[in-house]
């Protein structure tokens, strides 16, 4: 009997690890790198942005973070890489766990007039020459994965650098 029960509870156990969740509505991507020398990452977007008449969009956040990954996975389908390519140029900065007090990097919201990560993801959006276009929504970020594509979409565009003339 006890046998026969070990099999019953080993094969509901296998079935359960074989049936998996739906897939999130929202592609996702790891695209923070702890290892990263943050500071010139922004610098070189920075002097990018300079040379080719674009924003920064800059993205704090870190791989542990659903929505992180999910607004770095937004970025990477080819409707964001589109207007991302036209507007931004992008820098990911991982920021470790701010709200628990393990954060990395957080010299660099500060650079930038952001003086606390209460959450992750953050997004700033930068004029080339640094300074901040979204403070008052930059810390908004931390539900991306609950945002609606076009939601996301649709913000990124109304900060996005006007088209050059």
């Amino acid at each position: 009997m006890n046998a026969r029960a070990w099999a019953t509870g080993l094969a509901l156990a296998l079935a359960a690890c074989a049936t998996t969740p739906d897939a999130p509505a929202h592609p996702e991507a790891r695209a923070y790198s702890a290892n990263a020398h943050a500071a010139a990452e922004v610098d070189a977007a920075l002097a990018r942005a300079s040379a080719n008449g674009k924003r920064v969009l800059l993205v704090m956040g870190a791989n542990w973070c659903h929505d992180s990954r999910a607004l770095a996975g937004w970025l990477e389908t080819p409707r964001f890489a589109a207007l991302v390519a036209r507007a931004y140029e992008v820098a990911y900065v991982d920021v470790g766990v701010p709200q628990t007090g393990e954060g990395r990097n957080l010299d660099i919201a500060r650079r930038f007039g952001l003086a606390e990560l209460t959450g992750t993801p953050a997004l700033l959006v930068l004029t080339a020459d640094g300074k901040a276009v979204n403070l008052d929504t930059a810390a908004s970020w931390r539900n991306a994965a609950s945002r609606s594509e076009d939601a996301i979409f649709a913000e990124l565009t109304a900060l996005a650098a006007p088209p050059a003339p």
